[in-house]
């Protein structure tokens, strides 16, 4: 008796409703937003060979709702669907088009099931976001105050420029506590610290936004993190490699912290002027310290060892 298909379950999410699309079968169905609606869903899924299940990371509640109920689930940023179903010539949108290509796109990529970040690690990511917000809002608070000629506006600029440091005082006091409060989180912060030109603003960042680091591969992280070089080559065209995509708060305090390491750190300093001494451009030797410095903080949080100088 021949087995039955795996199912490849596609669900767009909107303001009221889920549109689910099942491949190979083509299925279509809708259920409410509700947790109601949600019941339903996981019962009718239920009674599938489900191999994965995709949504874009818009749904947190409904992934939250499928990964407790056991489904392989994977969460996905919709630009990579959007991608995707450009590739197809699709560009006619609508929700049950959009759970049609999310399920194609299970089926035919078949990127790998995750589980979600326990519900601690994603208020502490929120945190994190959130101090990067106040930071930008500040940078271009103080932008507008040095461009301001009106006395009245420029008191203006300064009230807010002052709520805005208060907000980033007791952020940090928060999520300091929140390091504190884990024994785990503590270690790690530690680890990540012990390397010069890691501070807090970094690991925090990388405790947030990077929970694979120490448990999966340098190739890896440094795709995660956008400082893999992409091929830009065709036909017998060979373009310059460059970076694209990842996770840009990542790359951001990484390009600072390797910096910092180029002027402090003895190993980062002969690395990169050894790049730089072979004629590569200081950019290029920038980011090949960043894809070295991910890599000794992936080593050290996977061997549970400091770093030494040695």
């Amino acid at each position: 008796m021949d087995e039955p298909l795996a199912v490849f379950v596609g669900i767009d999410v909107s303001k009221d409703r889920l549109d689910v699309h099942l491949r190979p079968s083509g299925e279509t169905f809708c259920v409410s937003r509700k947790a109601t609606g949600l019941d339903e869903l996981i019962v009718r899924l239920a009674t599938f060979p489900v191999a994965l299940v995709v949504l874009e990371a818009t749904g947190g509640f409904e992934a939250a709702a499928l990964a407790g109920a056991g489904m392989p689930l994977c969460v996905v940023n919709p630009r990579q669907i959007r991608d995707f179903a450009r590739a197809m010539g699709r560009l006619a949108k609508t929700d049950a088009l959009d759970a049609e290509a999310i399920a194609l796109f299970a089926e035919r990529i078949r990127p790998e099931a995750k589980p979600l970040p326990a519900p601690e690690i994603g208020r502490f990511a929120e945190l994190v976001a959130r101090r990067r917000q106040i930071v930008e809002m500040l940078g271009m608070e103080a932008n507008r105050r040095r461009r301001a000629a009106d006395n009245h506006l420029a008191k203006k600029l300064d009230r807010h420029i002052a709520f805005l440091e208060k907000e980033l005082a007791e952020l940090d006091r928060d999520i300091g506590d929140g390091i504190k409060s884990s024994p785990v989180w503590r270690e790690k912060e530690a680890l990540l610290k012990s390397v010069p030109g890691i501070g807090d603003v970094t690991a925090r960042t990388l405790l947030a936004e990077m929970p694979e680091l120490g448990t999966i591969g340098r190739q890896q992280l440094a795709a995660l993190a956008g400082v893999a070089p992409v091929n830009r080559d065709s036909g017998l065209m060979r373009g310059r490699r460059t970076i694209a995509g990842g996770r840009a708060a990542v790359r951001n305090v990484l390009y600072m912290a390797a910096l910092v390491a180029i002027r402090h750190n003895p190993i980062f300093k002969a690395f990169y002027d050894r790049l730089t001494g072979r004629g590569r451009p200081k950019k290029v030797a920038i980011v090949a310290v960043i894809r070295k410095l991910l890599t000794v903080l992936n080593a050290i949080l996977r061997d549970q060892k400091p770093w030494q100088n040695a």
